[in-house]
């Protein structure tokens, strides 16, 4: 895995990183987008157009926001290799983790 979206892009999903993908790696799911580790090629086209910085390359996540590594790796353990998350559509559930955030986590981002 190389891209990690963090606590950022909870429950505000701009998608600006899903239309720069090249490969269709970021997925949907309830409250924040996902990018699957086994279908990313590292091109790093993602990061710059996140209108809330949400997306990390994978060592430069912040501590604080390390465990959305393994939460997405969760995530795509149970989705699986979907390969392309635009024909797939969205997914009905996040991983638990990220379920488990508050509602108000992001209420003060306004684009």
């Amino acid at each position: 895995m190389a891209y990690v979206i963090a606590e950022p892009c909870v429950d505000v999903k701009d998608k600006a990183c899903v239309e720069e993908c090249p490969v269709d790696c970021i997925y949907e799911g309830p409250r924040t987008l996902y990018i699957n580790p086994n279908e990313c090629v590292d091109c790093g086209a993602c990061e710059p157009v996140c209108p809330t910085e949400a997306i990390f390359y994978e060592d430069d996540l912040p501590d604080d926001w390390a465990w959305y590594k393994d939460a997405a790796v969760n995530f795509f353990n149970e989705v699986g290799d979907q390969g392309g998350a635009q024909a797939f559509g969205p997914i009905d559930h996040d991983e638990p983790t990220v379920a488990k955030l508050p509602a108000d986590i992001n209420a003060d981002w306004d684009e």
